[in-house]
């Protein structure tokens, strides 16, 4: 639905009421004779000396101009304004627009936005020579003075009185608004000159089109933009520079394509604001068919490009692996006396290496990027990357030689060796980086720890560690992960737990995969205690707790027969927010059962079919086993049938420990639907089942020596099965 201007409801800020709401007596010039000054109220000496210094000169050469500069010297609004008013008093003299704009000013400035309203309004009814000209010079000076609240006041004080400035005025105001993306203000502005009878200019649609798309009303943008010409105003370029901007970062980039194409069809010559703000919007929206045609156009235009054009258009063509164009924008850049940005040259050599283009990204690193550091290593990364060890060796000498080696580019070759190769080259390669004066740093160190987990080397790992250590370095993720998951793999525990320990108080996070590991490993062990710690060092560090790993420690509570401790770790896992899987409903089951807690058993169950999951066929049992022995089935005899047909891996003892149960808790319907199913999938009760139910049918016979069975519209395969067994 298209939004008409006419149905925008204005909210007034509350420190600016409505323009009606005024007092009904002002300072006009006709009211000079009723002013009289307030009494001195500052307490500071000098200020009265001031005040009456400033009196004594102007009752001798009361005049505007000695008057205004009296009022530019006094620096406390109050008194200029007792000044002001002593002024008005004097019957030799009239103020005038010029000294109602300077005393307006100062109260402005100051926030007395009161007084200064009454002399604003003042000025606009008594329609002097110059009002119109006073109050639309104080609306600039507001405006320049970024008080854009005491503008408007003035504005809306001028077309109150029939004051109306003229178009420049209300575009200037339109103009610091939209800037601050009021768009309230801009409405009211944009109302207050319809209602004058302003015809707006090709500027004025321009500001409220910027405050439209900058607060997402792009419909209602473009309606306005297509009814320009009805307004009597043809778009101009920064008309088209604001839609298709509002419409790019709105997101409706193939919208804001076809305005451009409606632009240049019309002939329109973009000027370099233009190019300036619209080509980097297409090239981060990787639209690199507009980008380009707009930096042709820009270029046929003879105008230069800035850094910013340049920086987003090579980017956008190397992530497109256009290279060749992307080399020529550099180099007409280098031409011209433009130093392309660093960014522009990494991005070049991204792309050569995504091409798989290495001699050419040497002869262009040779060629462009000589002492560019940065480029280099893009190029050394993409050689490792690769697999291009000689390659990436002879980049490296080459640097060394020209003094722009330095720790990180070694790190880079020394860490693929340390993945790829055998770390005795590691070693070689660490003996010429010396050799070259370069100092290893912690990333040196962490990619030989990598290298000797990888050859399972974990004593020379861990003397390394403890290096790092010593210097008070940190490891990065990798080499954690890759150090801790040795160790535990090698059931090496408790090394693994001091490289965690360290590593959580430096507030260094581990890969959750790897912590899990930690844990299990930590539990497998026998040291539950220790699993509890670390899972709380856990939070400090940043390392994410997963489901996982509170199952793990569960289970492990559960194995130590430590059931208690299973809900207190159960309650950190919701706390924690991980989500409660079929796992833990069934640890919680069985420890319910292990403390006899048969209420707690029965309501951990429901909570778990409800959610549809199933127990696995040990909770069952355990469930049940707890179940019967307190006489308690009947809490779960309305799931037992969802329970049944939930699982395929109840056995006939299974059925015979729900039979006997119910039957013995008075739930006999339920008890005898239960044999008539394990009967029917071919199980044979055993003899306790077996006597329950023929004992009961003995007691059924009537007195005309027919079983009550035969009088039962349930005939079913019980029934008969009793009926055999007293021998009919």
């Amino acid at each position: 639905m298209v939004l008409k201007l006419s149905t925008l409801k204005l909210k007034f800020p509350n420190k600016i009421p409505p323009w009606l709401n005024f007092p009904g007596r002002y300072f006009s010039l006709s009211y000079a004779a009723t002013l009289r000054p307030k009494p001195e109220t500052d307490t500071d000496p000098q200020s009265v000396d001031n005040y009456e210094e400033k009196i004594g000169f102007l009752k001798h050469n009361l005049h505007p101009d000695n008057l205004i500069r009296i009022l530019d010297e006094t620096q406390d609004s109050n008194s200029a304004l007792k000044i002001f008013k002593w002024a008005a008093l004097q019957k030799s003299f009239n103020h005038t627009p010029d000294t109602y704009y300077h005393i307006s000013l100062k109260l402005g400035l100051a926030g007395n936005v009161k007084e200064m309203d009454n002399f604003c309004l003042n000025l606009a009814r008594d329609k002097c020579v110059g009002s119109r000209e006073a109050l639309a010079s104080l609306v600039h000076t507001f405006v320049r003075h970024s008080r854009l609240n005491e503008a408007i006041r003035v504005l809306g004080n001028m077309t109150l009185c029939g004051l109306n400035p003229s178009v420049d005025v209300f575009n200037d105001l339109l103009c610091a608004l939209v800037k601050k993306t009021d768009f309230q203000n801009v409405l009211f502005v944009y109302k207050e000159m319809v209602k004058g009878g302003i015809v707006p200019t090709v500027g004025t649609l321009n500001s409220l089109l910027e405050v439209l798309f900058e607060t997402n009303r792009v419909e209602s943008g473009l309606n306005q933009f297509r009814r320009m010409n009805k307004k009597g105003c043809s778009p101009n370029v920064r008309t088209f520079e604001i839609v298709i901007k509002g419409l790019v970062l709105n997101k409706r980039v193939d919208d804001a394509v076809l305005i451009l194409h409606e632009m240049l069809e019309l002939k329109y010559q973009p000027d370099v604001c233009f190019y300036i703000c619209i080509i980097p919007l297409f090239c981060q929206e990787n639209r690199l068919e507009q980008g380009m045609q707009l930096f042709k156009r820009m270029r046929a235009a003879n105008l230069v490009p800035n850094s910013v054009i340049c920086r987003e258009l090579v980017h956008c063509l190397c992530m497109n692996l256009h290279l060749d164009d992307a080399i020529n924008i550099l180099e007409e850049m280098i031409e011209i006396g433009e130093i392309p940005p660093l960014d522009s040259f990494v991005d070049v050599m991204n792309g050569f290496c995504e091409a798989k283009r290495y001699n050419e990204a040497m002869c262009f690193l040779e060629n462009n990027c000589g002492n560019l550091v940065s480029p280099h290593k893009v190029l050394l990364e993409g050689c490792c990357k690769a697999d291009n060890f000689f390659l990436g060796i002879s980049l490296l000498e080459k640097m060394s030689k020209r003094g722009i080696a330095d720790c990180d580019c070694w790190n880079i070759l020394l860490g693929w060796i340390c993945e790829n190769a055998s770390i005795k080259k590691a070693y070689e390669l660490l003996g010429r980086m010396i050799v070259r004066s370069v100092v290893p740093d912690c990333s040196t160190y962490a990619a030989l720890v990598v290298g000797n987990c990888n050859l399972n080397k974990y004593e020379d790992a861990l003397e390394l560690f403890h290096y790092i250590r010593s210097k008070f370095w940190v490891l990065d993720s990798k080499c954690y992960s890759r150090l801790v998951e040795g160790l535990c793999r090698l059931k090496r525990i408790e090394e693994a737990v001091v490289v965690y320990y360290y590593m959580s108080k430096s507030k260094c996070p581990l890969e959750v995969a790897t912590f899990n590991l930690l844990i299990e490993a930590t539990c497998d062990a026998g040291k539950v205690d220790e699993a509890v710690k670390l899972r709380s060092l856990a939070y400090y560090s940043g390392t994410s707790c997963s489901s996982v790993t509170h199952i793990t420690i569960m289970l492990a509570f559960l194995k130590s027969e430590r059931a208690k401790d299973v809900l207190v770790m159960f309650s950190q896992m919701v706390i924690g927010g991980c989500k409660v899987h079929a796992e833990v409903y069934c640890i919680l089951i069985r420890s319910m059962c292990a403390l006899n807690r048969f209420k707690d058993c029965a309501l951990f169950c429901k909570l778990m079919i409800n959610e549809s999951l199933m127990p696995d066929s040990g909770t069952i049992h355990d469930l049940l086993s707890c179940l019967t022995n307190h006489s308690q089935l009947r809490l779960v005899s309305k799931d037992i049938d969802k329970i049944i047909s939930g699982m395929d891996t109840l056995d006939s003892t299974m059925f015979n420990l729900l039979i006997n149960g119910l039957w013995k808790e008075g739930c006999r319907s339920e008890a005898r639907n239960l044999l008539d199913l394990m009967l029917e999938r071919g199980w044979v009760p055993d003899a306790t089942t077996h006597t329950l139910f023929v004992g009961s049918n003995v007691e059924g016979v009537t007195s005309r020596g027919r079983p009550t069975y035969e009088n039962s519209m349930d005939e079913d395969n019980v029934s008969n099965i009793l009926a055999e067994a007293l021998g009919k």
